[in-house]
């Protein structure tokens, strides 16, 4: 669906003419006033919305550089890695990083609610991105951010537009909460149905063969759907599954070998982060099913050797948190973490019959297949509200 908007009246302003830029620093005051902090973290990328935090009084340290006070109504924006797309509206007083901008509207030439969207823009993006200085510590400049323009419509304008991008935003969020209670549940079942005591257990070692994905050069990367689809890290959700997102294409010469097979659980063996949300995770077999897609050497694809594993069976034992916790207990590193192989195929699983197998695959599934309706609802609903924001900015 595309949205017609007339902008013969608008006028080119820079980000600078409707935020202002507040430095409310003091280590003292911050530290004394306030319990909760922010972290980078905390934030999910292109969403504005603040779901997690840390609190003093819960015991969390708080970093030396987060003296820096935040108030509700400013808009958040890290300076670094300005590529991760992460910037939230404030609901609350609270602290956060010295590197975090804290912006507030200006109310004479905007209306709060309707400004907060600009920071998660594809201009925005391309701008901020390209303006990227550092190496080994990218960040930008708010001078940079500052300069960014585009077309404001009149205040009466904006209030009509704000008020449909928060309803559409409002959707959005509601089939979030039902997409997270579905997956609560979901994982109730699968902790249910893989039980840490069992009468008999599996090696996996005895079961299964493993063989890696393979290193691809990036000047052959597309994402704009051209090529091979190209099965990465970011395509396994936190937690498993599959993050539509995440995937990307190949344009370059590759090998039939190194094809994904129906019949592979296709698995993160590292991780970016060292809470370990991926690595060890399972990426949904429906994704690759028929289809000719590669994956990088990030991924690990398990092929079963014993006809008495079912594949599906081992897709929800890996998504299970006891098995989670033993992979990523085997999974060394300081700031990127790896799956030792060696601990995996050590690993014991609850051993059944295909019988109950089935019976447990069939009864998560159910719930599995609501969990895709919903994901495809909001991500449809995502990608109109996208294509608007687009527009605007």
């Amino acid at each position: 669906m595309k949205f017609k908007i007339d902008r013969r009246d608008w006028k080119k302003v820079s980000l600078s003419d409707v935020v202002v830029k507040k430095e409310e620093n003091n280590k003292d005051y911050a530290r004394n006033m306030f319990d909760r902090f922010l972290k980078v973290d905390h934030m999910d990328a292109e969403s504005l919305h603040i779901k997690r935090w840390s609190s003093q009084k819960a015991g969390d340290e708080l970093n030396p550089t987060f003296y820096k006070v935040f108030r509700k109504g400013q808009i958040l924006y890290p300076t670094r890695n300005p590529h991760l797309k992460r910037a939230v509206l404030a609901t609350f007083d609270g602290i956060c990083g010295e590197k975090t901008l804290t912006l507030a509207p200006n109310y004479d030439k905007i209306i709060p609610e309707f400004i907060p969207f600009l920071f998660h823009s594809e201009n925005f993006y391309k701008h901020t991105i390209s303006a990227i200085i550092g190496s080994t510590n990218p960040h930008v400049r708010w001078r940079d951010v500052a300069s960014f323009q585009f077309l404001l419509p009149p205040k009466d304008q904006q209030k009509k537009i704000a008020e449909l991008l928060w309803a559409m935003d409002e959707v959005i969020e509601k089939d979030n909460d039902i997409l997270e209670s579905s997956r609560k549940s979901l994982q109730v079942f699968i902790e249910e149905f893989v039980p840490r005591k069992c009468e008999d257990y599996w090696r996996l070692g005895d079961i299964i063969s493993t063989r890696k994905g393979v290193t691809y050069k990036s000047t052959d990367y597309s994402n704009s759907g051209k090529g091979i689809p190209l099965l990465n890290l970011k395509s396994i959700e936190r937690g498993g599954g599959f993050n539509k997102n995440g995937l990307k294409y190949f344009k370059g010469e590759y090998n039939e070998s190194h094809l994904a097979k129906n019949d592979d659980l296709i698995v993160a063996c590292t991780d970016l982060t060292r809470a370990g949300n991926v690595v060890g995770y399972p990426l949904h077999p429906s994704v690759y099913q028929n289809k000719k897609m590669l994956l990088t050497m990030d991924l690990i694809a398990i092929e079963i050797k014993n006809h008495e594993l079912l594949r599906d069976y081992l897709y929800y034992v890996l998504k299970s948190q006891w098995i989670h916790w033993k992979l990523f207990a085997n999974s060394p590193g300081t700031t990127v973490l790896h799956l030792d192989l060696k601990g995996m195929l050590n690993l014991k699983i609850p051993k059944f019959s295909t019988e109950v197998q089935n019976n447990r695959v069939k009864k998560l599934k159910n719930i599995d297949k609501n969990i895709l309706i919903i994901e495809d609802k909001i991500y449809s609903s995502k990608s109109l509200q996208k294509s608007l924001i687009n527009q605007i900015f």
